[in-house]
């Protein structure tokens, strides 16, 4: 039972706020050295040393770098901008080219604060001023800024197959089904509720001049181009079988400071506090990695792993069970605590159960990718509700956000059990 309170504890440290590393590695150490001594630590070098040695975690900090040189090229704005003027006209057009923006920079870029605070910045002021409601607004721009969690090239897609043995490239594939879905359920709720109340996102005034209407769809390709051409190199690369996810994320980090070129953006500054920027970011993961790796073996060690996956091999329904019991128990942690401590903690526990049971591996990490997206939105500590409520104008309250987001939470969860339900469907069935 120590192995349990030990997972209890840390539990408990983390919803108090202390920091994430440091109370993995702190409780692995104190119930480490209560219950085997310090013999138990002898083989933590050697396990440090494997993380360091790691290829596949490579493409963290290249993916991260890409993201960040692209935020700051203002891809986002100019996306949104040319995207707004080209579907303003249909009735919630502003909050449909709000998700496929998100959708591009999901594939572009991958980092959910940046592109959910661009568009608070850029989309938000243009849709209250066009007077949608401000649940719908919010809810959209959180929404489609953490797509970048289940659109490849995803870092969450990359700690995944690296925690569960399984190539990242075929986890990239089996991702896009289930990524474009739930692009498709954001659209069809955005156009059913403009139908069915015109007044929560009526259309923009429009020009009908038709060279103006040309020149807005130049602009819109020019926008769109680019950045699509950087998504086909770098994840075409991958698909093709010409480049592993770490050589393509080098090719990606390229292709982002050719576009800080082509966009007129690119200075050594500019350069200097990218790498800086992506430093602090990957030191935070990888710190994360190590104290959950201390934890991990701590609780294995103190019979913590055997004990759950006797419980989990027992429980009624066998793989639906299982699956169901999963899913509810991430869903909830999501609640409280970051998908990275997820990955590293909770995922280790249920993988080999889920071998055992007999369930296709990608379609198991697809279900816990899906499931993980939620954990931004779920109140009270999604944090993509903190990044639109730091930007949002003094009329849009905490409770607008939280409102706006439960729709799209639920069509989450809709496209997660059908994902559940019909892997066929989406490619996921060895």
């Amino acid at each position: 039972m120590i192995g349990i309170i030990m997972f209890v504890v840390a539990l408990l440290m983390l919803l108090l706020g202390f920091p994430v590393a440091f109370t993995f590695g702190g409780v692995a150490l104190l119930f480490g050295l209560w219950a085997e001594g310090p013999e138990m630590f002898a083989f933590m070098p050697f396990r440090i040393q494997s993380i360091m040695e790691n290829t596949v975690m490579m493409a963290v900090p290249l993916f991260i770098f890409m993201g960040i040189v692209l935020q700051k090229t203002r891809l986002a704005e100019q996306l949104l901008e040319s995207m707004g003027k080209l579907f303003g006209g249909v009735r919630g057009g502003l909050a449909i080219s709000t998700i496929l923006v998100g959708a591009l920079l999901a594939a572009s870029t991958g980092v959910v604060g940046a592109s959910v605070v661009a568009m608070g910045l850029i989309s938000l002021p243009v849709m209250l001023k066009y007077r949608y409601d401000k649940r719908l607004a919010c809810g959209t721009i959180c929404a489609s800024g953490t797509l970048g969690q289940i659109i490849p090239p995803s870092i969450i897609l990359i700690i995944l197959g690296d925690v569960m043995g399984i190539p990242v490239g075929d986890l990239f594939h089996a991702a896009l089904g289930p990524g474009l879905m739930l692009i498709a359920a954001y659209i069809a709720y955005v156009l059913v509720l403009a139908w069915w109340k015109p007044e929560a996102a009526p259309a923009m005034p429009v020009e009908e001049d038709e060279g103006t209407r040309r020149e807005q769809i130049m602009t819109a390709l020019k926008a769109i181009i680019p950045p699509l051409v950087l998504i086909l190199v770098v994840l075409g690369s991958i698909f093709a079988g010409v480049a592993t996810p770490t050589e393509s994320s080098a090719l990606g980090g390229i292709g982002a400071v050719v576009l800080a070129l082509i966009y007129r953006q690119f200075s050594w500054k500019m350069l200097f506090q990218s790498a800086q920027e992506t430093v602090k970011v990957t030191a935070m993961v990888f710190a994360i990695l190590l104290g959950a790796t201390a934890f991990s073996m701590a609780f294995s060690y103190t019979g913590g792993e055997h004990l759950v996956e006797e419980w989990l091999l027992s429980l009624p329904g066998e793989k639906w069970g299982f699956l169901i019991m999963t899913m509810v128990v991430i869903l909830v942690l999501g609640f409280f605590i970051d998908f990275v401590e997820i990955s590293f903690i909770i995922v280790p526990i249920l993988a080999p159960v889920a071998e055992a049971l007999g369930i296709p591996m990608v379609w198991f990490a697809i279900l816990i990718a899906m499931n993980l997206q939620a954990s931004f939105l779920t109140p009270p500590f999604g944090f993509s509700l903190f990044y639109l409520k730091g930007v949002a104008p003094s009329q849009v309250s905490t409770m607008d956000i939280y409102r706006g987001v439960v729709p799209f939470i639920l069509l989450q969860l809709l496209v997660l059990i059908s994902i559940m339900l019909w892997p066929e469907f989406y490619g996921l069935t060895d």
